[in-house]
């Protein structure tokens, strides 16, 4: 399989980028995308020019480092599937596939196609969490919950914080995201006692990270590797109105 890989270049976060167009031959269908960049950076390697960097880190798609835009699209072609698990039968022999790094003043560039996420860590510790002290793990039903609540809250925990609901978002809203994690433990009631805190900070550090507003395009639920649905973000809206009631 021989393609054509159009890559963004840029040697750290002070200096400008730009596209390099590099051939590829020799690319096996049962490679996965990640792969196939790596098989790239080898040939690099050998002829002696720097590699692409590119983050990665389980290759399972439950890390959310694997952060490219595939032509046009966050994590590329295939729906509900993230970069590590693409596969390159999703390309056809001889394409040209442009791969870049998450657009968005709140990810930055670092360098080629590594971008800094530490804003959605910022919000997390704003109030994406349950500071009880519940000691050991306690017997399964001793706190009953409702089998719909804990599945829709486990829908909402598989969020992976990779960043493609941001990316998609023309505002660059992180809406899906911190709806997800306010979900997933607004519908338990280990969550409940500081929901009202939660809600409100998280949403003020996601206000002054720079994220831009929902405008219910429905652009982040198209591209989420995970499947979050939209249900999660009128949530939040409720989750916020209460703080005020």
């Amino acid at each position: 399989m021989k393609i054509k890989l159009k890559i963004w270049r840029q040697p750290n976060a002070r200096a400008e980028g730009g596209f390099v167009t590099y051939p590829l031959e020799g690319v096996s269908t049962e490679m996965s995308f990640l792969e196939m960049l790596d098989y790239l950076n080898t040939t690099l390697i050998d002829r002696g020019e720097a590699p692409v960097a590119f983050e990665h880190d389980c290759r399972e798609g439950i890390c959310g480092c694997c952060s490219l835009y595939i032509n046009g699209r966050p994590h590329g072609p295939a729906g509900e599937t993230t970069t590590c698990e693409l596969r390159m039968t999703k390309f056809e022999d001889g394409a040209t596939i442009t791969i870049e790094p998450w657009r968005s003043k709140v990810f930055p560039v670092l360098r080629d196609l590594i971008v800094d996420r530490s804003s959605f860590e910022q919000i997390l510790q704003a109030g994406g969490f349950v500071s009880a002290n519940t000691g050991t793990a306690p017997e399964a039903n001793s706190i009953p919950v409702a089998k719909h609540h804990a599945d829709e809250a486990f829908d909402a925990a598989v969020c992976v914080g990779c960043g493609a609901c941001v990316a998609a978002c023309p505002n660059g809203s992180a809406m899906l995201f911190v709806a997800a994690k306010v979900s997933q433990l607004a519908l338990l009631p280990q969550g409940r006692p500081e929901a009202r805190r939660r809600v409100r900070e998280m949403i003020a550090k996601m206000d002054d990270l720079g994220f831009g507003a929902c405008g219910n395009i429905g652009a982040c639920e198209a591209e989420c590797p995970k499947g979050i649905k939209l249900t999660h973000i009128a949530r939040l809206n409720r989750e916020f109105l209460k703080t005020g009631i």
